[in-house]
């Protein structure tokens, strides 16, 4: 009897992956002719067959499934991100990045905070807990966005690194948060830096240290025996970076977009593949970098509560709009104006301030609140909902439009 519940679970859970794969991939396809970043059309398939809609499948949120497709996907998709960058270009604006992921975190989790707090009439401590929530922004979104639009390498690689490292500080943000709201203890500055700094020195030492072992197995003149299995070593290194960070207390997901970017730049430390190999891994990571992400927003977009979300749609929206037009306006120009090195122009910083699309990281910590039953907790998931859709639907297709009216869109030859 177990043995025939087991194989029935089996072949629900194939039909669905394949039932995904088939709409995401008619989905991908109608957003190439239209011309408009797939992940819309993704949240939008995921809407529409879900559970609350078509109800043609239903994978819960806590599922083992789910869990697995939302935690290696966002890797995978962050390591293609990191792979895409190149160090000449992050030596320019690494200032900025640091400052837009760190202060710019707790700029925007306060102004969004005190919106929420006069909007929707909630104590201010459950207002900053649900500001916290949505201050980091979603590689699993910004990455794909920019690798089918071609907006200028130093602005997109600053929202891309931006996207990876904040994801941090916002658990930091928001954890520190909830332990003053469930009076569990008092926010420590010292204790919340000094956590912040070991994320992120244990992330970048994991990721160079697995980026560097890849791109010596794979490229290296003598000892790459595994040239022609790159893509399995790209696999598992994602795997190995993610857990090897988080099992030291880090940002697996620091880890994973830092081994990315070392082995997407391992010319630069002496490793080269053959051109037919290194065709070969590109293919294979720009299938499976679109396939996490196809599985991610059909996922998510399934699991948009529109109950939930319609408590505080009224004031969701309002507190939404006031954290894209105005807490990400000035976490942006507080934290990149100052920086002399980079020289920012009024038009990069103007298209940094629209992309910040809330995504992946925001919902996983919202469904964390909801299962503890923070203060709060269905406010903040039902706004948070709000935020996935609005930023993704608004913001995401008017990426390229806003980029090629600010002149900042180029050729992939530039």
């Amino acid at each position: 009897m177990e043995t025939s519940a087991s194989i029935e679970i089996a072949k629900q859970t194939l039909i669905s992956c394949g039932l995904i794969l088939a709409i995401g991939t008619a989905a991908g396809l109608l957003a190439r002719k239209i011309r408009i970043p797939d992940v819309v059309l993704f949240l939008l398939a995921g809407i529409v067959i879900g559970p609350q809609t078509l109800g043609l499948f239903h994978i819960k949120a806590d599922s083992a499934l789910n869990q697995i497709i939302l935690l290696f996907g966002a890797s995978y998709i962050l390591f293609d991100g990191g792979a895409s960058l190149r160090l000449g270009v992050l030596k320019q604006v690494w200032i900025t990045i640091v400052v837009i992921s760190t202060v710019g975190v707790v700029i925007t989790a306060v102004i969004t905070g005190l919106a929420a707090h006069y909007i929707l009439g909630v104590p201010l401590i459950v207002a900053l807990l649900l500001g916290a929530t949505l201050a980091s922004t979603d590689p699993a979104t910004l990455v794909p966005i920019f690798r089918q639009i071609q907006i200028r390498d130093r602005v997109a690689q600053t929202v891309m690194s931006e996207s990876a490292f904040n994801d941090a500080m916002g658990a930091i943000v928001t954890f520190g948060v909830l332990a003053v709201a469930t009076g569990t203890g008092e926010f420590s500055l010292a204790l919340s830096l000094f956590d912040l700094l070991k994320q992120f020195v244990i992330g970048i030492v994991a990721g160079i240290a697995l980026g560097y072992l890849a791109a010596l197995l794979i490229a290296h003149e003598k000892w790459a025996f595994l040239a022609e299995y790159a893509p399995v070593v790209t696999l598992v290194a994602v795997i190995g970076a993610y857990f090897a960070a988080d099992g030291l207390q880090a940002s697996g997901f620091m880890a994973v977009f830092v081994f990315g970017i070392v082995l997407g730049n391992k010319e630069s430390f002496g490793f080269r593949m053959e051109a037919g190999e290194a065709q070969k891994l590109d293919e294979f990571i720009l299938t499976t970098a679109f396939i996490m992400r196809l599985f991610i927003f059909i996922l998510l977009g399934a699991q948009v509560d529109f109950t939930l979300m319609g408590q505080y749609w009224l004031g969701g929206v309002a507190v939404v709009t006031v954290l894209m037009l105005v807490a990400r306006p000035a976490t942006v120009f507080l934290c990149a104006l100052p920086d002399q090195r980079a020289r920012w122009s009024f038009s990069e910083m103007l298209f940094m301030c629209w992309t910040r699309e809330t995504g992946v990281i925001p919902a996983a910590l919202a469904g964390l609140l909801l299962g503890i039953k923070a203060p709060g907790a269905r406010m903040i998931a039902s706004v948070t909902f709000v935020a996935i859709l609005m930023t993704i639907l608004i913001q995401a297709p008017t990426t390229e439009w806003l980029g090629r009216r600010l002149g900042l869109l180029q050729t992939r030859n530039d």
